[in-house]
């Protein structure tokens, strides 16, 4: 047998609801797994990678982040709220296109070191980001926020929608569409920002776009109080029975949040089979949560995402899980590690179009995979390794990360791209758009 990569003496997890292999060895060819399973001393390979003591599993898919949101981090998360509402915060459509770009690879480089191979982002200058963070390794989804809302009179608590702006962002996603998508390791997934930030004409041609193009469609939903009111006072309904009455409530939606929902709202978006983009560490640390037990039980399609400030998909399992036994108020059979790990993986995979393919190590699937330094003493002894990592690791102790069968971290550094120029350059950016915003 032939590989382009063969990755040996691995303890490996190929999927959330199987269990570990020991001693394993994983093949690659052309991108795709070819073997998965016992040692093959006689195997030819271009490459070798022997890695005992570590534990390899899919590629963890972060199904919303707005990457270039770290500049924010450490300030946002103090303020209680969203940063697109919150006066004080920078704001996104003040970014210059190169700062968007400096960001978004700092964001994008702190996820794809902390083990994600796939992230679905979403911001402003998106044409312009995705590019470059597709250059770095990572297999990118996103589209350029679409809304028609001016954020400038909404940081003072004005709704005030024109026209020209949901015409330019409309256009820069149309672009997106004809230049990007599906375009090596690109892909778009229509992005209007949130009910509340947009007009029916508007949703109505966001649907009309991604019924043309096949696409599926990603947006904020119920994520706060403020949005409820908006909605409320606009359209007499919930942002949920908005969706539905728009026909955009439906099986190809990510919605991100899901906080503020009542319980006829949980049931439409479970028997819609919506996939809700759970962000319990950035929600927890606002004081809020999702009802995710509520949403999984009633049908609904549970993924992980980091959403903004931080990207370590690792730590949000931590949280996903510890969220829902709150909710619970209990440690039940239903909400396990191999849960999350399946929302970070072939959950989040399906959300993006990408099911049957992406998210477990199979053969015939792409090759996305990640190996994780298990001789740390936080992650010692690992008697059941997914139960370890879940519950006590962290994505710093990812040490190689594979996308599309090319090694893109190795040995904790990332091989396609300058990681002290990007810092340097976003934390440049980062300066100057304070400095403006103050």
């Amino acid at each position: 047998m032939e590989f382009d990569l063969l990755i040996e003496g691995v303890t490996l997890i190929p999927s959330a609801f199987e269990p570990p292999m020991t001693d394993a060895c994983v093949g690659i060819t052309e991108g795709r797994f070819t073997h998965v399973g016992g040692a093959l001393p006689d195997a030819v390979a271009r490459r070798r990678l022997r890695r005992p003591g570590h534990l390899a599993l899919p590629g963890l898919v972060n199904t919303h982040l707005h990457a270039a949101l770290v500049m924010v981090r450490g300030t946002a998360e103090d303020m209680g709220f969203a940063p697109s509402y919150t006066r004080g915060v920078p704001q996104g459509h003040h970014l210059t296109t190169g700062e968007a770009v400096a960001l978004a690879r700092l964001g994008a480089l702190e996820a794809l070191l902390a083990g994600c191979t796939t992230v679905n982002d979403v911001y402003v200058h998106a044409r312009h980001t995705m590019p470059e963070l597709a250059a770095m390794g990572l297999r990118v989804h996103g589209c350029q926020r679409i809304h028609d809302v001016d954020f400038d009179a909404v940081l003072e608590g004005r709704w005030e929608h024109r026209q020209e702006i949901g015409e330019f962002h409309l256009a820069e996603a149309a672009a997106m569409i004809e230049g990007l998508h599906g375009r090596g390791l690109m892909r778009v997934q229509i992005a209007p920002h949130a009910p509340d930030t947009c007009t029916t004409p508007l949703l109505g041609r966001v649907r009309e776009l991604a019924e043309r193009h096949g696409l599926s469609v990603q947006t904020h939903l119920c994520q706060s109080h403020a949005e409820l009111a908006r909605l409320r006072e606009r359209e007499g309904c919930t942002p949920v029975e908005y969706l539905e009455e728009l026909g955009l409530l439906h099986d190809r939606l990510v919605a991100a949040h899901c906080i503020h929902v009542t319980a006829d709202d949980i049931a439409r978006i479970g028997a819609a089979r919506v996939h809700v983009a759970h962000i319990p560490r950035n929600n927890a640390v606002t004081g809020r949560y999702a009802p995710t037990r509520a949403l999984v039980e009633a049908g609904a399609r549970l993924t992980l995402c980091t959403d903004n400030r931080h990207g370590d998909l690792i730590e949000a399992m931590r949280w996903g899980l510890a969220m829902g036994r709150i909710q619970a108020g209990r440690v039940d059979e239903a909400w396990q590690p191999e849960h999350m790990l399946h929302a970070a993986t072939e959950a989040g995979a399906a959300a993006l179009d990408l099911g049957g393919e992406l998210g477990a190590v199979r053969e015939g699937w792409l090759a996305d995979l990640v190996l994780v330094d298990l001789r740390r003493p936080h992650l010692v002894p690992h008697n059941d390794p997914l139960g370890t990592l879940v519950h006590t690791g962290m994505g710093r102790d990812v040490t190689h990360v594979i996308v599309n069968g090319e090694v893109v971290v190795e040995d904790g550094q990332a091989t396609r791209c300058d990681a002290a120029g990007i810092m340097r350059e976003g934390a440049a950016a980062a300066a100057a758009i304070w400095a403006r915003a103050a």
